[in-house]
């Protein structure tokens, strides 16, 4: 008998308007392309809590913001949430495309999430801070330039 998967209900995230536009049109742009990411990424923004930009408290998790967070399989990681033309593993930059980067936006310190990995196994990750945004979310590339990372 396989062991059962205790899934937990996903928390409330927030979003900024400006992302929450810019992470729309980037959906409706691999929407053709590559479903299965753009379907979670609509259903991160459908539940999300949009805000005006200046409202956004510092240590929720935003495009451009660099967190640290842990995993239920022990991991502890400092990374920086980016566009998919920025995404850089070597250099700690992780697509919002990815399954991880999709989890991540909008959570706050200390929020958890459960997410499905490409190797469809269910993971738990919470965020342990968020260190600062390094600039203003970036402009979504023109759907030529978007490559699911």
């Amino acid at each position: 008998m396989a062991p059962a998967i205790k899934r937990h209900r996903k928390p409330s995230i927030t979003l900024t308007r400006s992302d929450h536009d810019a992470l729309a049109r980037l959906a409706e742009a691999i929407s053709g392309k590559n479903l299965e990411v753009a379907d979670q990424l609509f259903e991160e923004l459908e539940r999300a809590r949009v805000v005006a930009d200046r409202h956004l408290r510092s240590d929720v998790v935003r495009m451009g913001s660099t967190l640290r967070f842990t995993t239920d399989a022990g991991e502890d990681r400092t990374v920086t949430l980016v566009f998919p033309g920025e995404a850089d593993i070597a250099a700690g930059k992780v697509s919002v495309l990815t399954p991880i980067g999709a989890a991540l936006i909008g959570l706050s310190a200390g929020q958890s999430i459960d997410w499905t990995g490409r190797d469809g196994r269910v993971h738990r990750l919470t965020v342990e801070n968020v260190e600062g945004t390094f600039g203003p979310p970036a402009a979504v590339k023109p759907e030529s330039e978007v490559r699911a990372s």
